[in-house]
């Protein structure tokens, strides 16, 4: 009995994975696409957010049998209670991407100002969201609290970001719609790290049993 339920664990570890490496490509692919103003990049976005959205309800079905017929206990409970918290947040980070590319046909084909450090923010939020995920599976509290701190940095670039735009009005009042529609992305990219921060928290909890709102 005991086999097999570590068989399910394992394939449940593996399809995170799985769903992980799905919102770093579809973060990556909006990323790209902003960048290099490739609409056929950001056309890929959409089903890759429908295969995330289907992997979270195949995740979730796993975790809730794993539940209900092998009733875990203590640290075999949490890492699946967490797993559950997690897809909801991945499937959050799928959706993000997919807004985001949404935005890039009202961008009007202008290209990224020097001074937005947009690409460096979205690298930061992909490493982010492999790193949570890659801590899960490796139950590495150390790689988990390193995403946490990390929040730090992308809210970092929508300050600049932020304020980099608003110099922009200053120079350019005409550049009203395009600013807001940066800093539309810029939030979404924000929202993204938080996402990953979120997850980086489940796996502290999966491992310690230790939550900023739950303690087991």
């Amino acid at each position: 009995m005991r086999s097999r339920f570590d068989e399910q664990l394992a394939l449940l570890k593996k399809e995170m994975i799985e769903m992980g490496a799905m919102c770093e490509e579809a973060i990556a692919l909006a990323a790209r696409a902003l960048t290099e103003g490739n609409m056929s990049l950001a056309e890929k976005v959409v089903p890759l957010s429908a295969d995330i959205d289907r992997m979270e309800k195949e995740i979730e079905s796993r975790c809730l049998k794993l539940l209900l017929q092998q009733q875990p206990v203590a640290k075999d409970l949490r890492a699946i209670s967490a797993a559950l918290k997690m897809i909801t947040d991945m499937e959050r980070i799928g959706d993000q991407a997919e807004d985001i590319t949404e935005i890039l046909p009202y961008l009007s084909g202008r290209t990224m100002p020097d001074n937005i450090p947009m690409r460096e923010m979205a690298a930061a939020a992909i490493r982010m969201v492999t790193d949570s995920v890659d801590a899960y599976v490796k139950q590495d509290t150390g790689m988990a609290q390193s995403v946490i701190e990390r929040d730090d940095v992308i809210d970092g670039y929508f300050a600049d970001i932020k304020q980099n735009l608003i110099e922009l009005l200053k120079n350019d009042a005409d550049s009203g719609e395009f600013a807001i529609d940066l800093l539309m992305i810029g939030k979404y990219l924000e929202r993204i790290g938080d996402h990953a921060t979120n997850i980086a928290e489940w796996v502290i909890f999966s491992v310690t049993g230790v939550h900023k709102e739950v303690q087991v």
